[in-house]
C-alpha cells in the first residue's frame, strides 16, 4: 500500500469536475492534484503525465450520480414546498445550475446540501483510494529553511507576508475583473453562480473546521497532565 499525503480540497474538486474536457491527476509523492484543461495546457502535456508513473489519473464522479445525489437529498428534506421547487428545478437540462440557483435563498437547507455533497464526494474519494491501494496519510507541516547557525534563510516578516498577500490578492482581483469583461451575459450568470458557490462552500469548510477543532478541544480538555 502506498502512503500519500493527500491534498483533499484539490482532490475532491478534481472529483466533483467531470467536464470532459478537463482531466485531473494525482501526484503519488506530494498527493497533490494537478488538472489539465484540453485548448489551454501545452498539447503534449497530457501525454507527458500519462507517461510519468507517478501521477495517478483521477476519475470524476459521473454527472448521472451527482444528479442521484440531489435527488436523495430532495427526498430527506421535510419542507414540501422546497421540495417541490427542487424537484421541479432539477427537471431537464441546466438542472445542476437551476438546483442551486433554487437553494439561494434558503440558508440552513443550502448549507446541508453543501455538506451532504461532500460526504458523498469523501465517501467516492476514499473508496477510489483504497481501490488504488493508496493509503492517506497526514501532510507534512511546511517549515522555513534554516542556516548552518539555525537562522532561517531570508527570514520574512509577518508584515512582509502579509503585504505580498494583499499584492497578489489585488492582481488577482484585477485579472477577474479583466476576464469578466469579456463574457457573455449568459456566461457572466453562471460565473456568477460558481462564484457564489465557491464563497458558500468555504465558509462550510471553514464552520467545519472549528467545529472539528471544538471536539478535539473537549476531548482533551479532562485529560490528565
Amino acid at each position: 500500500m502506498i502512503e500519500v499525503p493527500i491534498s483533499w480540497e484539490s482532490l475532491e474538486d478534481a472529483f466533483e469536475n467531470n467536464a470532459h474536457e478537463v482531466h485531473s491527476y494525482l501526484h503519488l509523492e506530494t498527493g497533490e492534484v494537478i488538472r489539465v484543461v484540453d485548448g489551454v495546457a501545452d498539447p503534449t502535456m497530457h501525454s507527458r503525465i500519462m507517461s510519468d508513473p507517478l501521477y495517478l489519473r483521477v476519475d470524476p464522479v459521473s454527472s448521472r450520480e451527482q444528479y442521484r445525489w440531489m435527488e436523495h437529498f430532495i427526498e430527506e428534506l421535510d419542507d414540501e414546498e422546497l421540495k417541490a421547487q427542487l424537484a421541479a428545478a432539477i427537471d431537464g437540462k441546466g438542472a445542476f445550475r437551476r438546483f442551486k440557483d433554487a437553494l439561494v435563498n434558503h440558508q440552513g437547507p443550502r448549507e446541508r446540501w453543501f455538506a451532504f455533497r461532500s460526504a458523498r464526494l469523501r465517501e467516492c474519494m476514499e473508496a477510489w483510494l483504497t481501490a488504488h491501494d493508496i493509503k492517506p496519510v497526514e501532510r507534512p507541516e511546511w517549515k522555513v529553511p534554516t542556516a548552518p547557525g539555525g537562522a532561517p534563510q531570508g527570514e520574512v516578516s509577518e508584515a512582509q507576508l502579509k503585504a505580498r498577500r494583499i499584492a497578489a490578492t489585488d492582481a488577482n482581483r484585477v485579472r477577474l475583473h479583466e476576464l469578466v469583461d469579456l463574457l457573455s451575459s449568459r456566461d457572466l450568470d453562471t460565473a456568477l453562480a460558481f462564484v457564489q458557490f465557491l464563497r458558500e462552500r468555504h465558509a462550510l469548510r471553514v464552520k467545519t473546521a472549528k467545529r472539528e477543532a471544538g471536539k478535539v478541544h473537549d476531548g482533551t480538555k479532562g485529560d490528565p497532565q
